[in-house]
């Protein structure tokens, strides 16, 4: 019996494989779409290892409005555990998304509710019911993100 996470491992690996055989910039633009599609699909603790894949090695993920970065795989694989332990009730509603070949650009709405230390400078306590609408630019680098920058607007789920 094959395991999700077995299954993510090999439906990455497929995206990582191709990932040079696109040569059109329309075959450019959808492997950009693909990855990162197959990023947020992978963003959860039980397929983590799978989603950091998709990063280069020197990848940079950033929040600017929290003045927070971090620089290759692990440290952002450590960021993510964080965030996975420390919230709950996490409900991601897409908006729209589009792309070149170098970038993907992802707006959505997240929801979730703080339950412990998630975010380095995080603007509200824990136990609070968050509404954040979220930016993703995606930069692309041989096919893999190079850099994922996340502008967050932070909002109290009861204000809206």
């Amino acid at each position: 019996m094959t395991t999700l996470a077995d299954k993510a491992k090999l439906t990455v690996d497929a995206l990582i494989a191709g990932r040079r055989a696109v040569q059109t910039h329309a075959e450019k633009v959808q492997h950009a779409l693909d990855l990162v599609e197959m990023h947020l699909q992978e963003e959860n603790p039980e397929r983590i290892d799978e989603c950091i894949r998709l990063y280069t090695a020197d990848a940079v993920w950033e929040a600017p409005a929290r003045k927070v970065a971090y620089q290759g795989r692990e440290l952002i694989k450590k960021m993510y555990l964080r965030v996975f332990n420390g919230v709950v009730d996490f409900e991601f509603k897409p908006v729209e998304r589009w792309a070149t070949p170098e970038r993907v650009f992802d707006d959505s709405y997240v929801n979730f509710k703080i339950t412990g230390d998630a975010f380095d400078n995080c603007p509200y306590p824990i136990g609070t019911r968050v509404q954040m609408r979220l930016i993703h630019a995606f930069h692309i680098r041989d096919g893999l993100i190079s850099r994922e920058i996340g502008y967050e607007l932070w909002r109290r789920a009861e204000d809206q």
